[in-house]
């Protein structure tokens, strides 16, 4: 299995990159930037590609909405040639919060919309002449919707590649079956194994049905918090916010992705009781009720035994890159994680 790494995106990114070469040397495979709403996830990946030489970088994920279809395949082409070929474009929905509170679009259709920015996408990277009419995207734009004036048009640079590989983040079981019918990759959030095949199992094994052999087999990209010992047991309560955030706090009743799959892995009673303290506003009390069993299978904290066993599930559940965040107190006991992790998944 391949070892990727995710950049922290709130703070100290300049120096976090500039440990990036050590972690290239300890066996590093893929890095994944992530874009919220904080700075852009291209500048920073731009200065990645800078300093690293063998690293894959992706985005982790870049929003659909927040960009045209073209500029996506636009950005992608133009990191792809500043890394020599490194460059993997990570997209997904991203969600209402993040869509409508921040950029101010309607979060409309995301899965229609996800298949034709991959459509349009590639025949930008083919370099043909770009037509394209969708529900949600019309290229060149006829008269009545505008001047008239477009014509079709195909990306003046020559690609370093034809086809750039894309990931998707997705939980939902349309957008699984999507991913695993259209995309190079997978990266699903809260991934725990023992779960993976009665969660996506019909969804991955209907879009695999469709899948375009040229495509080759789907990667798939689980993420895991990493901490190796007999006494870091501790670390797994680091997971208890955020996994608070997203399983109570992204989204309305109803209209929350994360909220339904902790349901979907059958904590119906915590996932309900989380999001509701969660919405009255009461974070600590909702992250603390997330379950330690969620917490423990879907990280790699433990002993080395333990993290062994954990690498042996994931890939016989089908995982074929593992995402880590290695938690340590210093940049050296981080890199030993890697390393560690590095000789376990070979």
């Amino acid at each position: 299995m391949r070892i990727g790494m995710a950049l922290n995106y709130a703070g100290g990114f300049k120096e976090t990159v500039a440990e990036l070469a050590d972690y290239e040397s300890a066996g590093l495979d893929i890095v994944f930037v992530a874009e919220a709403y904080s700075f852009d996830a291209v500048s920073q990946m731009g200065y990645i590609a800078a300093k690293t030489e063998r690293l894959q970088i992706a985005s982790g994920i870049l929003p659909i909405y927040s960009r045209t279809p073209t500029l996506l395949a636009m950005t992608a082409a133009g990191m792809d040639y500043v890394s020599d070929g490194r460059f993997v474009l990570g997209i997904g929905a991203s969600g209402p919060q993040v869509i409508e509170g921040f950029h101010g679009v309607p979060y409309t259709a995301p899965l229609a919309r996800t298949r034709e920015v991959i459509e349009i996408c590639r025949k930008v990277w083919r370099r043909e002449r770009l037509t394209h009419e969708g529900r949600h995207y019309t290229m060149p734009l006829p008269a009545g919707q505008g001047t008239g004036l477009g014509k079709p048009l195909k990306l003046i640079n020559h690609p370093v590649r034809p086809r750039i590989p894309i990931v998707i983040a997705a939980i939902g079981p349309k957008n699984v079956e999507l991913t695993a019918e259209l995309a190079e990759g997978w990266e699903p959030i809260f991934y725990v194994p023992e779960k993976a095949a009665d969660v996506w199992g019909a969804s991955l094994a209907a879009g695999r049905a469709e899948r375009d052999p040229a495509l080759g087999e789907l990667d798939v990209i689980a993420q895991a918090s990493l901490a190796i010992g007999d006494d870091v047991s501790g670390y797994l309560e680091f997971g208890r916010p955020m996994a608070a955030l997203y399983i109570g706090g992204m989204g309305a009743k109803g209209k929350n992705f994360y909220n339904d799959l902790a349901r979907r892995y059958g904590y119906e009673r915590e996932a309900e009781r989380i999001q509701d303290l969660y919405l009255e506003g009461k974070k600590d009390e909702a992250a603390a009720l997330v379950p330690m069993e969620l917490l423990e299978k879907m990280s790699l904290i433990g002993s080395e035994g333990f993290v062994r066993d954990r690498v042996a599930a994931l890939r016989e559940s089908g995982v074929t890159t593992i995402n880590v965040t290695p938690i340590a107190g210093s940049h050296k006991e981080r890199l030993a994680l890697i390393e560690k992790i590095r000789d376990l998944a070979a």
